[in-house]
């Protein structure tokens, strides 16, 4: 009968890494790649694989250290040897990284820790202190101010006020937004350039009722122009536009 063995709970397959890299006392910048990919797949063997979603994360990094072991297990070239990349490298940023926000949490867990350990009184005064005003000595408080001073301050901040007032946004009126039935204007138009076959361009926005139809319109026409519904013609620079069904 074998004996059961509960193993510790990794967060990841980095941090599995990092313990594998701690127990054996390894230097990150120079892993035996080769050990730890044994050592790591002896510990996915071990593990629950009920769940799959966090199993596949464990199974992606065995697959990237089997990777790296092989391009280190293959025999180099002579001129390749001084500017090839070492197949680790990204593996020991990725754990480098990691590690930083692993500790990180740590300090900020030791923080929150010491915070709840810190209790503060409730403010409470004496009702006589809460309820205590200090009486105002007018003469003090207006010194040498006359009303003659005080009317100057008053007119004073009146024309500060004024002097805010924007002349020309002041007398806008309300702006609404202007909806258009973009549907109901594209086959407005469609009948229209269908039925005389040859139209004004300027005699087609003449007839729009707002800015904003005049704009729909003038996109919807580029719009069948590039979808090949209409030509366009003019003549020469500067004169009317004509379009032309292509329907």
């Amino acid at each position: 009968m074998g004996i059961s063995v509960k193993l510790k709970a990794f967060e990841g397959p980095l941090d599995l890494l990092l313990h594998l890299i701690d127990k054996n006392k390894i230097d990150i910048y120079d892993i035996p790649i080769a050990m730890i990919t044994d050592q790591y797949m002896e510990y996915i063997a071990q593990m629950d694989k009920e769940d799959m979603n966090i199993m596949s994360e464990f199974l992606v990094m065995a697959a990237t250290l089997l990777s790296i072991k092989s391009r280190m297990l293959l025999p180099k070239e002579e001129e390749e040897e001084d500017g090839e990349e070492d197949p680790r490298t990204e593996l020991v940023q990725r754990l480098l990284e990691y590690k930083m926000y692993k500790y990180t949490s740590f300090e900020l867990k030791d923080m929150q820790l010491a915070a709840e350990k810190a209790f503060f009184r409730e403010e409470k005064l004496p009702k006589e202190i809460e309820e205590y005003k200090q009486p105002i000595d007018y003469d003090v408080l207006l010194g040498e101010a006359s009303l003659s001073k005080l009317n100057e301050i008053l007119a004073f901040v009146l024309k500060k006020q004024k002097d805010k007032v924007d002349p020309v946004r002041s007398t806008f009126g309300r702006i609404e937004r202007e909806d258009v039935d973009m549907e109901a204007k594209q086959n407005y138009i469609q009948d229209y350039i269908i039925q005389y076959e040859r139209c004004s361009f300027r005699q087609l926005l003449e007839k729009q009722h707002s800015k904003m139809e005049v704009i729909v319109t003038f996109m919807l026409i580029l719009e069948m122009m590039k979808t090949g519904k209409i030509l366009i013609s003019q003549e020469n620079l500067f004169e009317d536009i004509t379009i032309i069904s292509n329907i």
